[in-house]
């Protein structure tokens, strides 16, 4: 895979990415509530940013899509029925389509749960899931359901190759792995998974802004999710509970 995708962080917690096709040098801007890091690290690196991308319509995943729109004389990609709601939208996308980042391709994947009108990029072994897949959890429902938020993580996200890397739109991974170990105290993968994080974690000395690699814990697995995730493992989680009931009547 020649894409290399640079962890931005942005707001408090938020994650921006800078994708890079390492062939051509062009790049993409996945949900960027701010411009002035983005620049930054655009003007690092030196690519030449050729599109906005966006996951879904809140502005702290694309509040900064028209000013980085006028800065680069990119495009804003978002999904089509959120033409109203995406800072700076100039273009629409649908399941199944494809979009390119240099000599990189990915196909759209229709995810409403979050957001009525939210998509995932996903690529040759990354998928952009904004708020939908979290490490470890998922994202509320303000406008979907409870059985679309199951058809997006088990029925399509879950479905990726095992090794797909999950970059998803926010640092909330030691609390969402907490709240796994509340609800399955036996999985071992969530013990391991929480004590990797919580030292990872204890990295983190100053804002986030200034966060480093080394202090960051996205991106996780498809693998890791099936794992660990409660959400994607609903119907595991369920047997589980029926067995203890069982056991429970004897």
């Amino acid at each position: 895979m020649a894409l290399r995708v640079e962890r931005i962080p942005t707001l408090r917690d938020n994650y921006t990415y800078l994708l890079v096709c390492e062939e051509t040098g062009e790049a993409a801007v996945v949900d960027a509530p701010e411009a002035g890091p983005v620049e930054k690290r655009v003007e690092k690196l030196g690519a030449r940013v050729t599109q906005i991308l966006s996951t879904h319509h809140h502005p702290d995943h694309s509040a900064a899509n028209p000013e980085l729109a006028a800065r680069y004389t990119a495009p804003v990609y978002g999904h089509a029925s959120d033409a109203k709601r995406i800072p700076g939208f100039t273009n629409g996308l649908e399941e199944g389509d494809e979009i390119a980042v240099g000599k990189e391709r990915a196909r759209i994947l229709f995810i409403p749960a979050h957001t009525r009108g939210h998509i995932a990029y996903v690529f040759d072994g990354a998928v952009f899931c904004g708020d939908t897949m979290f490490a470890a959890g998922c994202g509320r429902l303000f406008e979907g359901t409870p059985a679309m938020m199951y058809t997006a993580l088990a029925e399509k996200l879950g479905r990726l190759p095992g090794e797909t890397r999950v970059y998803c739109g926010h640092e909330y991974t030691a609390s969402n792995l907490r709240f796994a170990a509340h609800v399955e105290p036996d999985n071992d993968a969530v013990k391991r998974a929480l004590a990797r994080v919580q030292e990872i974690r204890a990295r983190a000395a100053g804002d986030w802004h200034d966060a480093t690699p080394e202090e960051m814990t996205v991106p996780t697995t498809i693998a890791d999710e099936h794992a660990t995730n409660p959400f994607l493992r609903a119907g595991s989680i369920e047997e589980l509970g029926r067995r203890r009931a069982a056991k429970d009547a004897f």
